[in-house]
């Protein structure tokens, strides 16, 4: 239960310190390429979607420690 509930918070950690790095990784891409359209508001949306796989799977893994528990 409570290495679950670490497991989650060190995820959520982690994911939110490589943050910053995809989104300079994502600006750069797309000022180094001549992408337009669909594809440049896809990759303008990579962070989005890093950031919210992150959350998810740290509330994931934190409510499989909970459930184990009898909490919820």
């Amino acid at each position: 239960m409570l290495g679950n509930i670490i497991g989650g918070f060190i995820v959520i950690l982690v994911g939110a310190t490589l943050a910053p790095t995809v989104a300079n990784e994502v600006a750069g891409a797309k000022a180094n390429t001549n992408i337009t359209g669909a594809s440049s508001t896809i990759i303008g949306l990579t962070t989005l979607f890093y950031c919210l796989a992150i959350a998810s799977a740290g509330i994931g893994i934190a409510t499989v420690g909970l459930r184990n528990s009898g909490l919820m």
